[in-house]
């Protein structure tokens, strides 16, 4: 595995520990795919720092836990913006 790639995953994991972002969150501030900080941080984070690993692990498993309570708000909020609009034109 190339330096920059354990460099990558290290400093991922690291911020995934301290903020708690979500791997969207995480994949645009580091410019690169929900795909690759997946992998990352799931299998060469294991053979990279297997401690780290287990952290990480703890927090994807949460949000992994709560996703559905998220996809129901996402759905909540755009039908309510969705309302807000229809109604702010019929008082035009």
């Amino acid at each position: 595995m190339h330096d920059y790639i354990k460099e990558r995953t290290i400093r991922m994991a690291r911020y995934v520990v301290e903020t708690r972002k979500t791997v969207r969150v995480i994949a645009k501030e580091f410019g690169v795919s929900k795909s690759t900080v997946h992998k990352d941080l799931t299998e060469r984070l294991e053979t990279i720092n297997p401690e780290l690993a287990e952290d990480v692990k703890y927090v994807l498993n949460y949000h992994k836990s709560i996703r559905h309570l998220r996809g129901g708000e996402a759905t909540r909020t755009k039908y309510e913006n969705d309302r807000k609009s229809v109604e702010t034109e019929l008082t035009l």
